[in-house]
């Protein structure tokens, strides 16, 4: 659940390109909606995509659109006056209600995307760039923030969620997780991105020092990989016969999970569920020429057999 962070916009009238929704167009073509279709978009942000597949298939009461965000879902008030029926929790808990319930759906997307308005929000916490309080929390009802889990944690565990989730090598992280030790407590995300550029001795090409720790302090906080796993398996009890899912990813360890799956169900022969639509994934950094935070991005899809 990440995308590249970008310096904060200069100009108030670029923040419509910031709601762009990722390889809309590229996902309405693959998921191809129909008239009178049941959609259940399990990251519904600020109605991005649904708005598109609703306007398509004209079938808002048979819809459901799920957000752990409290300011996305305050935001989809539209749907919910036309019947759509909204979900404040993680997409876990909202594909198992739904199983227990009985629901299918001929179409599902998940957008694995941190949203720009979370990250261009300095109370977040998820910017480098601008300095808020330490938080970085999708659902703001958990209790554990970024900064309840860096002023604890040993810099043993640190080092190890540095170079799993942010894929630094072993030394890097390792000095990372000493400075950031040695300056506890932090509150602020300013403070400990600088502490990280220090320590990573200001090397800075392409992509800001702290850009990794901050991605590995995210997922570690809101638990994001277990929570694909979780979800992957639960996909095809959701979908209706030739049913359609499509999965945006934003980073490699987002779309390793993906991909595996998908290659378990190619290889389960006659017991597969899922039948795989795109052999390679469509990338933002080709299809999505609107949206500048887009260019890691890569869908995959499926249809229910």
């Amino acid at each position: 659940m990440s995308i590249k962070e970008h310096p904060p916009q200069q100009d108030d009238s670029n923040e419509s390109l910031l709601h762009v929704p990722v390889l809309l167009e590229t996902t309405l073509d693959l998921l191809h909606p129909k008239l009178g279709e049941s959609y259940l978009d399990l990251t519904a942000g600020y109605g991005g995509h649904a708005r598109r597949f609703l306007e398509t298939t004209d079938n808002f009461a048979e819809s459901v659109l799920v957000d752990q965000d409290e300011f996305a879902i305050s935001k989809l008030d539209e749907f919910a006056t036309r019947g759509t029926h909204l979900l404040h929790t993680d997409f876990v808990s909202a594909a198992r209600g739904l199983i227990e319930d009985g629901r299918q759906f001929n179409i599902i997307l998940v957008d694995l995307g941190v949203s720009s308005p979370q990250l261009d929000q300095e109370a977040r916490g998820f910017s480098f760039t601008k300095n808020g309080p330490l938080d970085m929390r999708m659902d703001i009802r958990q209790k554990e923030t970024a900064a309840t889990l860096i002023n604890k944690i040993s810099e043993r565990d640190l080092t190890q969620i540095i170079v799993r989730y942010g894929e630094e090598p072993f030394g890097q992280a390792r000095r990372i997780a000493q400075a950031i030790i040695a300056g506890r407590p932090f509150t602020e995300t300013a403070p400990l991105a600088e502490t990280i550029k220090l320590a990573t001795r200001g090397k800075w090409k392409k992509i800001h020092p702290a850009t990794r720790t901050f991605q590995a302090i995210r997922i570690a906080v809101n638990h994001e990989l277990q929570q694909i796993e979780e979800l992957l398996p639960l996909l095809p009890k959701l979908l209706k016969q030739e049913g359609r899912v499509g999965i945006i990813s934003f980073h490699s360890l987002e779309d390793r999970l993906v991909k595996q799956y998908f290659l378990e169900e190619t290889n389960a022969g006659y017991e597969a569920e899922l039948e795989i639509l795109t052999k390679k994934p469509h990338s933002g950094a080709t299809d999505d020429v609107h949206n500048p935070r887009a260019r890691s991005s890569k869908l995959r899809t499926a249809v229910k057999k």
